[in-house]
């Protein structure tokens, strides 16, 4: 069965002041996740970048993987996976492990199993969407 994204919890996650642990945001400009990242910060949202160089964006210290983000920051409260779909399910599996709150999988990012496994664990999930996007269209920011 497919995966629906709850409209009550794509609002709340946004309007939820927390952290993000932002996989795959980098220093590179061009990136979606870069501008994602700087919504997010508009909106109040902590963000921790992740991503192999572990580079400092948008003011905030970038570390390695989602468990150095909650050693990091305290708690995750939204894993945002700007990942391939292949590697979606490692990333959501992390997130699990590590006990973030939720999971956000990017527009055009699809991982049915991974989803199903991070509720099976109880985070919310949503999948397939942007959070600029839907919080441009919920009136946020």
């Amino acid at each position: 069965m497919a995966h629906v994204n709850d409209p009550a919890v794509i609002r709340r996650l946004l309007t939820s002041r927390g952290t993000w642990a932002v996989v795959g945001l980098s220093t590179n400009r061009a990136r979606a996740a870069y501008g994602v990242a700087a919504y997010l910060q508009d909106l109040g949202q902590a963000v921790v970048p992740v991503h192999p160089r572990a580079e400092t964006v948008h003011g905030a210290a970038g570390v390695r993987t989602v468990a150095e983000a909650v050693a990091a920051a305290g708690r995750v409260d939204v894993v945002d996976v700007f990942v391939n779909s292949a590697l979606a399910g490692d990333v959501v599996d992390q997130a699990v492990a590590a006990g973030a709150g939720a999971v956000w999988l990017q527009l055009g990012v699809v991982d049915e199993d991974a989803a199903a496994r991070a509720a099976a664990a109880g985070l919310d999930v949503v999948m397939d969407a942007c959070p600029a996007i839907e919080g441009r269209r919920l009136g946020l920011g």
